[in-house]
This record gives structure tokens, C-alpha cells and sequence, in this order.
């Protein structure tokens, strides 16, 4: 053995340890997000640690390049690559060339990807394209663990021809870091996973009732006391309120010099930062630090995830001119934190009913006609963008933004279904599709009785049959989408790769595969490759989708238990005697009565006679309450 690092070796013997990953599938290794077009040749390529990684050029953009692109390569490989920058040969290689003749055809992200018994090429115009050419091609590449990796044994990559590019420039996760802070290590990794699946937008949830996350130095307080609420474990909602002088312990934020760190990191990844502020609800973290903003004037605390909608006020006043003064500072700084185009300003779920009795919002709305309340928010967005296009930075917002009359310049983001996104775009405003129906990661993605508690469900087949643009919009309007992960109830950076993972997958496939490409059985079976990947990269997922779905229903006035699966081609067996079923109980074929004294029901999905997915067990009384 030899050139094995001790990294290397850590993870192997892990993997011995656990065995979690699987061995490699014999069959072409599939693909995700799926290429434009794929065609599969005869023979492979042979690649061993002493297969060279070519880049020609020895310059120091090249450098930094490569650095990039072979960065994480070793867990795939099982071994650090051998990168040279010198001119092409006939040798056996991989060989990562830039267009000198721009191809239109493959646009600023996408990639030719040739494998041939005799080398293998990555051709793009742009960095970003081989980089995720590289992706491609890290998906191809048999997963070796354990001893095999430690071996260095010899992967044959399948000869192949690709051609692939995105369908949409904005293909975006939200990560929520102000319900529960996460750490920047763990928001680079977060983003490390996003990339492998051309993910390209990371939008960073940075403020909200519950925690106000970034430094700015010319307001020191919000760091202070806004970062910090009294710590709290158990559901979301049904905390206790801060006691008297109890210590607000739980929080954190980033300094400004770790934003700038992770900007720098997505960025040599090709991932653009969306930072949100969100304004003028969801501020209680920020009223927390400076009560003036509100209209009460009162002292309150950080929300620690108690009930406090409508008790608390938690919305900036728009007839305080010091609100402005404040967001104008906050967003000075924000502005030369974030290099991206846009700044997200939220302006979603902002409870107005403190404004109704502010003296100085009734003078306002008197002084400049303003009809309602939905024209204040209104003001309020209009008055904060041309904040934002001083600094140099374009407006988006939740679909919220268009009550009351929508900013002349400003990007909607639309979240309660499509119509929002549709009737922005009709106003020739450009979109962001993410309806809480096909893109919220926060909720249920299997039976609640299996999963961690949360609300509403989001199946993996719902997001893979998202489709962005609507009938009867124009198309050019609709920059993408994005999934959105809410972290009332997720505190890790394990729970939130659950809650991403594999539905990420189908939205990676959703946001750059051509439509007509995507096929639900085909995508199944290239993502257990990605579970592969993922069991050796020892990164959280659900198998949820696997699990029997089961149903109460009435057939002539008699309950009847009808049992399904998101996956085709498994069998579902059950019990009904509170013992657990396996592969040997009662096959679910049609819907089956409910015996007499029966309780309870425990299912369990079977494929090729073995026992897949999680085993579930429902009280009846509650799968009657939810067939009502």
C-alpha cells in the first residue's frame, strides 16, 4: 500500500466498522441531476491513483481551479489525485479544457464530458462548467470503500458521451440558521453537499424572531442581545416564555470576516449567497435590540419559540423615520458583506396590528394617502428598496411583497402556491418559484408516526413532479426555484441533511434537467447511487419514500385500511396483532377490512424479499381522525 493518507484511513476502517455503504452496482451508474443527453459506448477507462487529472496551463487561476475542483475528491476516489498543468498528449488522462471557441449551446455552466477506454475530457466554457463536469463524472465513478479504497484498487469509469447544461440560472436551497444557529463549518458543509448536485444558490435565512445572525458594527446590540434567546428543547411553539432574569444562553452569530469566509467558499464553488434580513415582521430579534423600531416601544425578549404572534410586536414601524435610519446602516453593511446581485428583504407574515393604533403610522398613512394597511407594507418595501438600489443591490422578496403594490424593480419569490409568482410575473417581474406544495424540506416527508414531529407533508414524488413555470406565463420571467428549509424543529446539521436529502435530489433534477427528461421510475433508481455515495460520505438522508402509506376509507359505510408506496415495485406486509410483520406475514393486495378489537396496524415495505424502508406502526383511532 502506498500514498494512502491517514484521512484515508480513518474513513475506510470506519467503514469497516459500520458497514453502511453498499458495493457498487454493475449496471451504468446513474446520474443526478440527469444529463441533457447521455449516450453510453463500449469498453471504460481505466482510473488508479496514477491517473492524471490534466489542467494545461500552469498559471495561478489554473491553481486555484484546481483546488477547487479536486478538493473533496479523495472520498470518491480513495486517494488524492495526481493534478498536472501542462499541454495535451495522447496519454491516458483526464484532461479539463476551456473552450477557445465559446459553444452558445452550453451557456456559462454546462459541460461536455467524453469517456473513452483511452481518456476521459471535460470541456466548457467557463470554470463553473468543469466544475460541474467534475460532478458528473465524481457520479460515474464506482463508490470504493474499505478495503478496496485502501487497495487503491483500479475503477473502470463506462465510456460515455455527454452534453449537458441547466435548464434555469437560479437553483436554490434555503438553510434557516435563525430558529436554530448552525455553525459556519456546518454551513460549508451544507453547501459541499448542495454543489455535487449544481446547486448554485444558497440562500441564507439570517434574521427572525428568534435570532438575529450576522455582525453589523455600527449596531452593536443586535449581536449582543439579538443573537441570544433563553435555551429551550421539546416542540416548537409549546416552549415556556423567558422567565424573570433567566439568562438567554442559546444562539451565536457570524462575525463579519466568517461571512466573508463562507462568501469566498461558496463563491469558489459557484454558489452565489442570497443573504435575508427579513422586514418588517419577523423582527422580534431585532426589536429585542433596539424597541424603538416598534411601534409599541416595549422591551421585549428573543422569541425562544413560544407563542407570542399578536402579543408581542414583532414588526417595524414604517412612521418611525429611525427604522429606516437603522435598516439604511444595516444594509450598508450587508451590501459590501454579500457581492451577489440581490438582497433579500423577506416582507412575508408581518403582523400589522400594532400599526392600526401607532400614532405615528396613522400620520403617516394620513400624510400620504395611504388607503390600508396592505399600502403601508407597501411604502415600507417600496421606501426599503430604493435603500437597496443606492447600495448597489437589486430587491426580492416573498410573495407577500405584492400586497398593496408591488416595488417597480423588485423579484418575487413566491411561496403560497404559484399565483403569486404568476401574477408577478404577468407584471413583468421576474420569479422565483418555491410553493410551499413542492419545495418546503421543513415538512413531513413520510407518515408522522415515523417521522420527527413537524407539520403538513411534502412527499419526495411531490417535489420531483414540481413544475416551475405555469401554462400561460412567460417563461424568461422565471428564473427557478429553490427548496426551502425552516428550522423550527430541526437543531442539527443531521436533522437538516434528513430533511434534505434525497428530496434535494429530485429538486436538483427539477431545476436543471430538460422536463421531458424526467421519468419517476428512472429517477428512483439513480438515486439509491446517490445513497451509495452518501452512506460512504456518511451524510444523514431519508428512506422514507420507501415506507407503505397507509389510508382509512369508507367502502358502503364500512372502514377499510387501503395501504400504498411512493416506489413501484414493492410488496407491503402488515399485522394486526401488535406483532411486527416481516416478509413472511399477510401480503397487502386490495383494501382489507378492519378485524374486530383490532388497535393498531404495523406495515413494512419488502423488495426482492427483503425488508426496505422503516417499519410502521399507526393507532387506528388516529388514522380515523385523519380520514376525517
Amino acid at each position: 500500500m502506498k500514498n494512502i493518507s491517514l484521512r484515508l484511513l480513518v474513513v475506510a476502517f470506519a467503514t469497516l466498522l459500520t458497514g453502511s455503504p453498499v458495493s457498487a452496482k454493475t449496471k451504468n451508474p446513474g446520474i443526478v441531476p440527469i444529463p441533457v443527453t447521455m449516450t453510453w459506448h463500449e469498453g471504460s477507462f481505466p482510473l488508479n491513483s496514477q491517473t492524471e487529472f490534466l489542467i494545461p496551463g500552469d498559471t495561478k487561476a489554473n491553481w486555484e481551479m484546481a483546488d477547487v475542483i479536486f478538493g473533496k475528491c479523495w472520498s470518491t476516489l480513495g486517494y488524492e489525485p495526481h493534478v498536472s498543468f501542462r499541454s495535451m498528449s495522447d496519454k491516458p488522462a483526464v484532461y479539463f479544457l476551456l473552450s477557445e471557441v465559446r459553444d452558445e449551446t452550453l451557456g456559462n455552466e454546462g459541460y461536455q464530458l467524453e469517456v473513452s477506454p483511452q481518456k476521459i475530457k471535460i470541456i466548457a466554457n467557463k470554470p463553473a462548467g468543469l466544475f460541474y463536469g467534475m460532478q458528473s463524472l465524481l457520479q460515474l465513478i464506482p463508490p470504493s470503500t474499505g478495503l478496496a479504497a485502501i487497495l487503491d484498487s483500479t475503477r473502470q469509469i463506462p465510456s460515455v458521451s455527454i452534453v449537458d447544461y441547466p435548464r434555469f440560472p437560479w437553483r436554490g436551497l434555503m438553510l434557516d440558521v435563525s430558529r436554530h444557529f448552525f455553525t459556519i463549518q456546518e454551513v460549508k458543509q451544507y453547501i459541499d453537499q448542495m454543489v455535487k448536485y449544481k446547486f448554485n444558490i444558497f440562500h441564507w435565512h439570517l434574521s427572525d424572531d428568534q435570532g438575529w445572525r450576522v455582525e453589523i458594527k455600527s449596531l452593536p446590540k443586535l449581536t449582543e442581545i439579538g443573537a441570544w434567546r433563553v435555551p429551550r428543547k421539546g416542540m416548537w411553539w409549546s416552549f415556556d416564555p423567558p422567565g424573570e432574569n433567566e439568562k438567554a444562553t442559546e444562539g451565536g452569530f457570524y462575525t463579519q470576516d466568517q461571512i466573508r469566509d463562507v462568501v469566498k467558499y461558496a463563491a469558489d464553488r459557484h454558489v452565489t449567497i442570497l443573504p435575508e434580513i427579513d422586514v418588517p415582521g419577523h423582527s422580534l430579534a431585532m426589536i429585542a435590540s433596539y424597541p424603538e423600531l416598534s411601534s409599541t416601544g416595549k422591551q421585549y425578549p428573543v422569541n425562544p419559540g413560544s407563542k407570542f404572534y399578536g402579543i408581542d410586536d414583532n414588526s417595524l414601524c414604517p412612521g418611525k423615520e429611525v427604522v429606516f435610519e437603522v435598516l439604511d446602516k444595516v444594509f450598508t453593511e450587508m451590501a459590501q458583506l454579500f457581492p451577489g446581485d440581490y438582497i433579500h428583504i423577506g416582507g412575508d407574515e408581518c403582523n400589522k396590528s400594532f400599526w392600526k393604533t401607532s400614532p405615528e403610522c396613522q400620520a403617516l398613512m394620513k400624510r400620504e394617502k395611504i388607503a390600508d394597511l396592505n399600502e403601508l407594507q407597501s411604502w415600507f418595501i417600496k421606501r426599503l428598496e430604493k435603500i437597496l438600489i443606492s447600495k448597489g443591490k437589486k430587491m426580492i422578496g416573498w410573495d407577500e411583497i405584492l400586497e398593496g403594490g408591488l416595488a417597480p424593480e423588485a423579484t418575487v419569490m413566491s411561496w403560497r402556491g404559484m399565483d403569486g409568482g404568476i401574477q408577478a410575473a404577468k407584471m413583468g417581474h421576474q420569479v422565483v418559484m418555491t410553493p410551499t406544495s413542492n419545495c418546503y424540506l421543513d415538512l413531513y416527508q413520510g407518515d408522522p408516526a415515523n417521522e420527527p414531529a413537524t407539520y403538513s407533508m411534502l412527499r419526495l414524488s411531490d417535489v420531483y413532479n414540481f413544475e416551475p413555470v405555469p401554462a400561460n406565463v412567460n417563461p424568461n420571467l422565471i428564473l427557478g426555484g429553490q427548496g426551502n428549509l425552516w428550522t423550527e424543529s430541526v437543531a442539527t446539521l443531521r436533522h437538516a441533511e434528513y430533511m434534505t436529502w434525497p428530496r434535494g435530489l429530485a429538486l436538483a433534477e427539477v431545476l436543471w434537467s430538460p422536463a421531458a427528461l424526467r421519468h419517476w421510475d428512472g429517477f428512483v433508481s439513480r438515486m439509491e447511487d446517490q445513497f451509495d455515495r452518501f452512506d460512504r460520505d456518511h451524510v444523514n438522508y431519508s428512506i422514507s419514500a420507501y415506507d407503505p402509506i397507509i389510508t382509512m376509507i369508507s367502502d358502503n359505510g364500512k372502514s377499510k385500511i387501503s395501504i400504498r408506496t411512493e416506489i413501484k415495485g414493492l410488496g407491503v406486509h402488515y399485522s394486526f396483532d401488535e406483532s411486527f410483520p416481516d416478509q413472511y406475514y399477510p401480503h397487502y393486495f386490495t383494501p382489507i377490512d378492519v378485524p374486530k378489537g383490532a388497535t393498531r396496524i404495523r406495515a413494512v415495505s419488502v423488495r426482492d424479499g427483503k425488508k426496505i424502508g422503516k417499519p410502521i406502526s399507526i393507532d387506528l383511532k388516529e388514522l380515523s381522525k385523519r380520514s376525517k
